[in-house]
C-alpha cells in the first residue's frame, strides 16, 4: 500500500464497454519537470498532552509484535547520518529536508557526514528485490547494531541485531529500495530514519501520524515531531523504565505543547490483536483475494465495536471498499461513503478524507458528472499538498483533467494535465507508470466509451 492504487477501476466501473484506445495512452508522453514540494507546512497536533502521553508510552514500550521493551532506548549526544550506495538523484534533497525537519521541529542534534565517515545512522540503497527477499511485506526496514546491507546479511540471525535485545542506539541502518518512485524513497527516509531515532511501534488508531500501518500520512506530521522532541527531550535518557518515562512525560509535554494542556480528551479503545491481523491480511497484496476479502470482512465486523466514529472502522470500509471495487462497484461505493462519513466528522482525519473524496470522484467521473468531480478534487487540493503526497495529487489532477476534457474545456484540460504529470514524475517515477495511471483514468471516462464529449 505504499503508493495509492487507485482505482484499477477501468474494468470495474466500465465493464459494460470496452474503451476505445485512448490517443494520450498511445502519443509518446511529454514529460515536464518534476515537480516538489516547497516549505514544510505540517499541521500541528490537535491532541491532548494526556492523550499524546498514553500514545507516546504505547509506541516507545511495545514492539509491533506485541513484545514489550524494559526500558527506553535512544540515542545520546550529537547524532550523525550517511548515505552509502547513493543512486537516486532526489535522495540527497530529500534527506536535507528531512534533517533540517528534524533539527527545528523537533529539536534533534542531527546531521549529514561524508559516506567515508563512521555514523550512527547509516542509509543504505539496494534493489528492491532485496528488500523483498528480506522482508517480504516491507517496502524498507532499518536494523539495530549494523552499518551496512552486507553486514546485515551476515548477522541477520544474530540477537543482538534484533530489537528486543535493544539496551542503547549507537548503530542504526536503513535500508530502502533506489529502483523506485522519488516518493517511494521519501516515505522510507521518514519513516525508518524516524524508527531509528524513536518510536518502535507502529498503531493503527493514530490519525495524525507515520507511526500507522494504514499509510495515510506519507511524511512525518507535527504531532510525530512533538512524539519525536520528547523523546529527546533532556529530561529522559536512554535506559529509563517505563515507570520512569511516565513520572516524566506529563512535565515534559505541559512544557514543550502548552496548547495540549487544554485540549479536551477523547476515550480511546485500545486494539486487539485479531483486528490487527485481519487488517494486515486484507491490505498485504501477498494473500490470497479470498483471504484478503473475508479478512476485511472480519475487520469492520471486529471494528463495529469501537465505535461508530472511530478511524479503524473507518479504515476497514475503506479496505473492503477497495477490494470489492473489482467485482461490485456498488458496495464499494456505499463502503467508501460509510469511511468519508466517519473521516468527515472528525477534527483530525482531512488526509484520510481526501483518499476517500479520490475515489469517490472518480466514481464521479465514471457517471459523466463531471462538475462533481471536478469540486471534489478540488476541495482536497489544499489538505493533499500539505501533506506531500505527491502520487494522490496527481491522480486528484488526472482526473480533473479528465472531467474537464468530458466538459469540452480542452486548454484547461491539458494545462491540469501537464501539472499532473509534473507530479506523478516524483509520485510515479518512470514513464511506463505515469502512462499506466493516465490510461486508468480515461478508461473509466465516458468519453473514451462515447467517442467524445457528451
Amino acid at each position: 500500500m505504499r503508493l495509492l492504487t487507485l482505482l484499477i477501476a477501468a474494468a470495474a466501473l466500465a465493464a459494460c464497454a470496452a474503451p476505445e484506445t485512448s490517443r494520450r495512452a498511445e502519443m509518446e508522453l511529454a514529460l515536464p519537470p518534476m515537480k516538489t514540494f516547497a516549505t514544510p507546512a505540517p499541521l500541528p497536533s490537535r491532541l491532548s498532552n494526556e492523550q499524546i502521553a498514553s500514545d507516546f508510552m504505547e509506541l516507545s514500550f511495545v514492539l509491533e509484535n506485541g513484545v514489550s521493551m524494559p526500558a527506553l532506548t535512544r540515542f545520546e549526544g550529537p547524532i550523525t547520518v550517511r548515505v552509502t550506495n547513493a543512486q537516486a538523484p532526489s535522495l540527497a534533497a530529500d534527506l536535507s529536508r528531512l534533517l533540517e525537519r528534524l533539527r527545528t521541529e523537533a529539536r534533534i542534534d542531527i546531521r549529514q557526514v561524508p559516506d567515508t565517515q563512521d555514523a550512527n545512522i547509516t542509509v543504505e540503497p539496494v534493489r528492491r528485490a532485496q528488500i523483498q527477499a528480506a522482508a517480504p511485506s516491507a517496502a524498507c526496514f532499518v536494523r539495530p547494531n549494523v552499518s551496512s546491507w552486507a553486514e546485515y546479511r551476515q548477522r541477520r540471525n544474530d540477537p543482538e541485531t534484533f530489537w528486543n535485545r535493544l539496551t542503547e542506539r549507537s548503530r542504526m541502518a536503513v535500508f530502502l529500495p533506489h529502483d523506485v518512485s522519488p516518493q517511494e524513497i521519501r516515505d522510507c527516509l521518514h519513516e525508518e530514519i524516524s524508527q531509528a531515532l524513536g518510536p518502535v511501534n507502529d498503531v493503527y488508531r493514530l490519525s495524525q501520524s507515520i507511526f500507522n500501518d494504514d499509510n495515510f500520512h506519507t511524511v512525518l506530521t507535527g504531532y510525530d515531531m512533538l512524539i519525536l522532541r520528547a523523546y529527546y527531550d533532556p529530561a529522559l535518557r536512554n535506559g529509563m523504565t517505563e515507570a520512569e518515562v511516565a513520572a516524566r512525560l506529563p512535565g515534559i509535554l505541559r512544557r514543550i505543547n502548552p496548547t495540549g494542556g487544554s485540549a479536551a480528551s477523547v476515550a480511546r479503545i485500545r486494539s486487539s490483536e485479531t483486528w490487527d491481523r485481519a487488517i494486515d491480511t486484507a491490505a498485504l497484496p501477498r494473500f490470497s483475494r479470498s483471504a484478503r476479502l473475508r479478512a476485511a470482512r472480519q475487520a469492520v465486523d471486529l471494528a463495529v465495536a469501537y465505535g461508530s466514529n472511530d478511524t479503524r472502522l473507518a479504515f476497514s470500509y475503506y479496505v473492503l471498499g477497495r477490494l470489492v471495487l473489482q467485482d461490485d462497484p456498488g458496495e464499494a461505493l456505499a463502503l467508501f461513503l460509510k469511511a468519508g462519513r466517519i473521516y468527515q466528522n472528525r477534527p483530525d482525519t482531512a488526509v484520510q478524507e481526501a483518499h476517500v473524496a479520490m475515489q469517490l470522484a472518480a466514481f464521479q467521473l465514471s457517471a459523466g458528472r463531471a462538475d462533481i468531480a471536478i469540486g471534489l478534487v478540488d476541495q482536497s487540493l489544499p489538505v493533499v499538498t500539505r501533506s506531500e503526497h505527491a502520487a494522490l495529487l496527481s491522480l486528484m489532477l488526472m482526473v480533473k483533467a479528465e472531467a474537464l476534457m468530458l466538459k469540452g474545456e480542452t486548454e484547461d484540460s491539458e494545462r491540469v494535465q501537464q501539472e499532473a504529470v509534473g507530479w506523478a514524475r516524483y509520485g510515479f517515477g518512470a514513464p511506463e507508470t505515469i502512462k499506466d495511471r493516465l490510461a486508468d483514468i480515461e478508461a473509466i471516462s465516458p468519453r473514451t466509451r462515447t467517442g467524445g464529449a457528451i
